[in-house]
């Protein structure tokens, strides 16, 4: 079973996490790979790559001619490929030496259409130490309470693969989502797909918590303020969803429940019976993000009906 791994670029500065993403892939145990790299319109990455891969046959380079968008990038970059499987990972990524072993293994059971894996963090600027493991989701890692191992709705767009045949039979990911009526702050085109393949095709994505892949959360992305705004627009993308993919399920509502009646409680049990600064932050964000999420949401209300 040959599988694509599409990495899309964009900026020069990324180049080195880009680089290593790529090299990340090829030093898998996995040998029937290859690596689709899209490039965003960004000519001097574009002639970095070709340079650098134009000799190895496992890596083939594309450059749009415009700068297209991630989803497109990713769609573009199926169509290029030639494996019976096709895997996105993100450029800020690094994928676990057995991710695309771990990945084949679960396809090789007759009828599975899509499988995921886990997020892991790579702290590069460190741990915030007041970041509650409920909300890692705002960094791209795999959260407390994703679930275990077998049919989930959707995992993270950087660790998420499909049966080519399938992915090409559903025209990819909606690109205007990120961008429908000019909305950049509009997120979920994972979720999307992952919809349209249960109610269209009637198949389910598989999640596998052994196909892992790291993600760098660079300093940037431990701030509070950027958490806080992140919170906000997934919050408002969430409510987008439920009118764009009315089919996507209950996921966040069993995520609501465990957040307010189990892992809250368990947070402030443990900064009162400790007690620790960082159990008392994680608490004191633990109810601030999720304000922030709701307050996203209902905003969403006024824009999506």
């Amino acid at each position: 079973m040959r599988v694509s791994v599409v990495i899309c670029a964009y900026a020069e500065e990324m180049y080195g996490h880009f680089r290593e993403a790529v090299e990340s892939v090829l030093d898998g145990t996995y040998d029937d790979v290859e690596v689709v790299v899209v490039v965003d319109g960004t000519e001097a990455v574009y002639e970095r790559a070709l340079e650098e891969y134009s000799d190895n046959d496992q890596v083939r380079v594309h450059c749009n001619d415009q700068n297209r968008g991630l989803l497109w990038s990713r769609n573009r970059g199926a169509k290029l490929a030639d494996g019976d499987v096709v895997a996105f990972m993100d450029d800020d990524a690094v994928a676990d030496e057995r991710w695309v072993e771990e990945l084949v293994r679960v396809y090789e059971r007759e009828g599975v259409a899509s499988v995921g894996g886990r997020m892991t963090p790579i702290w590069v600027a460190g741990q915030p130490a007041y970041l509650p493991e409920a909300f890692y989701w705002l960094v791209g890692v795999t959260h407390r309470g994703f679930g275990e191992e077998g049919a989930v709705r959707n995992t993270f767009g950087s660790n998420i693969s499909f049966r080519r045949e399938v992915f090409l039979e559903l025209d990819g990911f909606d690109t205007e989502i990120g961008g429908r009526k000019g909305d950049e702050n509009l997120q979920g085109g994972e979720t999307e797909l992952a919809v349209r393949l249960r109610t269209e095709l009637g198949g389910t994505m598989y999640y596998n918590p052994a196909a892992t892949v790291g993600h760098k959360v660079f300093d940037y992305r431990t701030e509070p303020r950027w958490l806080l705004d992140r919170a906000f627009w997934q919050g408002y993308s969430k409510r987008a969803m439920e009118v764009l993919a009315p089919d996507s399920g209950e996921e966040e509502a069993d995520f609501l429940g465990k957040i307010l009646f189990r892992f809250a409680p368990d947070r402030l049990r443990n900064a009162v019976t400790g007690p620790s600064l960082a159990e008392a932050q994680k608490f004191l964000m633990l109810v601030v993000l999720t304000g922030c999420v709701g307050a996203g949401y209902l905003y969403g209300f006024t824009k999506w009906r």
